[in-house]
């Protein structure tokens, strides 16, 4: 059997998701080679493809923060893949809408989402590095923070998938709707770090609780999953490093729900200083 081609699944996976197609089997069960080294290499043609086209990478999305899952998934740490200009959009006062018609099946994620003030290399060098488990270090390379809904679809049938699927379809990217955003300034962030790996979170579907979570699903702290991202990434040389500007996504922290058109979806957090969000699927 010959090994998959970058390009080639690439292409594949492009004119999947132009034309709506679902995938019969994912692309590790077609090669039991294509491990995250060759994910990698197909989510970094995706995102030439994207710039080529005219769009503009805007930041990472993170996934497998739960580290519970680590061991039987075989990783050594968490995955992640970029997110665009046109898949990103901001909630004008925490309530927006989304058209789900070119999805697959997606699915709704409570994401605490941070903006870089500046880059976070990820070198494990001791403890004041971003990468080193410090959640201080990471808040203070950190301009903001947000409440988000991440979208997550999948183009393989029933949800079926391995790790590197997963990072070769776009990390399962569909959208991330992104609420209304705190500054983080030095005086806060002792405050912060307690804050985000205690706070809770409900999501609600037309008004009714459907699954609750907390900051400590993100590994352990929002915070520590962007730490644990730089470090992941700058492991993977010669990857781009985290840089100012991008936005983290930093991993669910609460089951993933499947979501339809006509549905009115919040989230609500409750020990942290973040709005409640609303998003109405179309």
């Amino acid at each position: 059997m010959l090994p998959l081609d970058a390009s080639e699944i690439a292409r594949e996976l492009t004119a999947a998701y132009a034309s709506r197609q679902v995938l019969p089997v994912p692309l590790s069960s077609r090669d039991p080679a294509f491990d995250l080294s060759a994910a990698y290499a197909v989510e970094a043609e995706l995102a030439r493809l994207r710039r080529a086209a005219g769009r503009v990478t805007v930041g990472r999305k993170v996934g497998y923060a739960n580290k519970a899952v680590w061991r039987a998934l075989k990783l050594e740490t968490l995955v992640w893949a970029h997110m665009y200009d046109d898949t990103v959009r901001f909630a004008s006062g925490n309530t927006s809408s989304l058209d789900v018609g070119r999805m697959y099946s997606p699915k709704i994620e409570p994401e605490i989402v941070f903006k870089l003030g500046s880059g976070i290399g990820g070198q494990r060098s001791g403890i004041g590095d971003p990468g080193s488990g410090d959640a201080s270090a990471v808040l203070g390379a950190v301009e903001w923070i947000a409440l988000g809904f991440e979208i997550i679809d999948c183009p393989f049938a029933d949800w079926k998938f391995q790790p590197s699927d997963f990072v070769a379809a776009y990390g399962l990217h569909a959208a991330l709707i992104v609420g209304e955003p705190r500054p983080v300034d030095a005086g806060m962030i002792p405050a912060l770090v307690d804050q985000l790996a205690q706070f809770k979170v409900r999501l609600l579907k037309n008004g009714e609780q459907v699954a609750d979570g907390s900051g400590k699903n993100s590994l352990r702290s929002p915070a520590l999953s962007v730490g644990e991202l730089a470090a992941a990434i700058s492991r993977r040389m010669p990857e781009e490093p985290l840089s100012a500007g991008e936005l983290v996504s930093s991993g669910t922290l609460a089951e993933s729900q499947p979501i339809s058109v006509g549905e009115t979806w919040s989230a609500i957090v409750d020990g942290i200083g973040l709005p409640s969000l609303t998003l109405s699927i179309q």
